[in-house]
């Protein structure tokens, strides 16, 4: 089944409302639907490189969206939705222990998993069931996902089709090494 949504994907990129398709698979992708928006960004791209940064704002309003969906989801329809998408995903274990955590952590996991390739959307529902302040939640979002949206767009910009296999394979591995420096350096800075 997901190769299938994979394929459906792919295609919706060649589509000519392909800024609609890619506004509501990045939306959906932030709270349920399993394929990132980056699938549909890429060959965007690549197809129109003028349009580039268009493109990520489009990902990005969207997927904040989206990520309001999925806070909703958490913090009114939890018991109904919420644990149900994250059971699916395997992630529905120690969920009492998360949650008495997760606050005290909420801006680095919503930074953390709008920028690699941690699912966004178990944060975004994490985040309204433990009561993460909307505000929070939404800054951070958009600074996430802005970093993770605009350093896609400016490196297929500005490199082309050379830095799509460099992309697909090593971004989220090289998202993950930035979260860690940074936060290092944080801890650094505070204990030192």
């Amino acid at each position: 089944m997901l190769k299938k949504l994979y394929d459906w994907t792919m295609r919706l990129a060649e589509h000519p409302h392909a800024l609609w398709a890619l506004a509501a698979v990045s939306f959906v992708e932030s709270s349920v639907f399993p394929i990132p928006p980056d699938v549909l960004m890429i060959p965007m791209i690549l197809a129109a490189p003028s349009r580039a940064f268009l493109i990520a704002t489009v990902a990005l309003v969207s997927s904040v969206l989206g990520g309001l969906l999925g806070y909703a989801i958490g913090a009114f329809f939890y018991d109904t939705i919420g644990h149900p998408v994250l059971a699916a995903m395997g992630k529905a274990q120690a969920m009492d222990e998360f949650n008495t955590r997760f606050n005290d952590f909420g801006f680095w996991a919503v930074l953390t998993a709008g920028i690699t390739p941690f699912p966004y959307k178990v944060i975004t529902i994490m985040s309204g069931w433990t009561g993460m302040p909307l505000g929070t939640f939404v800054a951070t979002s958009i600074l996430a996902r802005g970093i993770r949206f605009f350093v896609v767009a400016g490196l297929l910009w500005k490199f082309g089709e050379p830095i799509r296999d460099f992309i697909e394979k090593r971004l989220g591995l090289m998202f993950t090494l930035f979260i860690v420096l940074l936060i290092g350096g944080f801890v650094l800075v505070r204990f030192l």
